[in-house]
């Protein structure tokens, strides 16, 4: 990235950024606007962190240490260039076997049958890699040709060199799958790594739209 690219993705992200709406089912969806990105992942990822460190707020997304507490499609309008979506958190969820079933549903049907979607961001919790559930999601992306690229989170966490291997191991699973975007970026909620080269990509993103 250089600074220009750097710039415009702060310049975008720093603009106007609200809730438009929440679907728990694919009736409710909102009518398509502008390009969506989705924020995909298991329960607990970083989903709503990653969104308030993006936008540089502390509650556009709320974040819960409790799994499964976004339970819904929630849709943020940044500026009217681009729809942030925030999907409900996969895997492990305290939940009962019908409302993962409903959930799942609900993704999946919005993932294969959104025009306006550009692109998925798969956040992954760099200390754990990649699980069986995110293997999946995969494979649905694929079959549905929907573009998707996968974000590390948490890499604060890491000892140094930990990342960048988390990155390797990650990249060379993507290698096999026909819709995955190679590029993957290391994140950090907490201390901003790896925010303004993602806030970039997605500027880039916006302007195709």
């Amino acid at each position: 990235m250089d600074e220009a690219e750097i710039e415009a993705g702060r310049l975008l992200f720093a603009g106007p950024c609200g809730f438009v709406a929440g679907a728990a089912r694919i009736e409710a969806l909102p009518p398509t606007a502008a390009p969506e990105i989705a924020f995909a992942g298991r329960s607990n990822v970083g989903k709503s962190s990653l969104l308030n460190a993006l936008t540089g707020r502390t509650a556009l997304a709320r974040t819960s240490k409790e799994p499964g507490r976004t339970q819904q499609i929630n849709f943020f309008d940044l500026g009217g260039r681009l729809t942030l979506v925030d999907l409900p958190g996969y895997g492990f969820a305290r939940v009962s076997k019908r409302q993962k079933r409903e959930w799942s549903g609900l993704i999946r049907d919005y993932l294969r049958g959104r025009p306006t979607l550009r692109r998925t961001l798969v956040l992954v919790d760099s200390r754990h890699g990649l699980k069986d559930s995110d293997r999946s999601l995969f494979d649905l992306l694929d079959e549905a040709a929907v573009n998707y690229q996968i974000v590390l989170t948490k890499a604060d966490a890491l000892l140094p060199g930990a990342a960048e291997r988390a990155r390797e191991a990650s990249a060379a699973e993507l290698a096999r799958h026909v819709a995955a975007h190679p590029e993957i970026a290391i994140t950090s909620a907490q201390t901003g790594a790896g925010i303004p080269a993602l806030r970039a990509t997605l500027a880039g993103l916006a302007t195709l739209g």
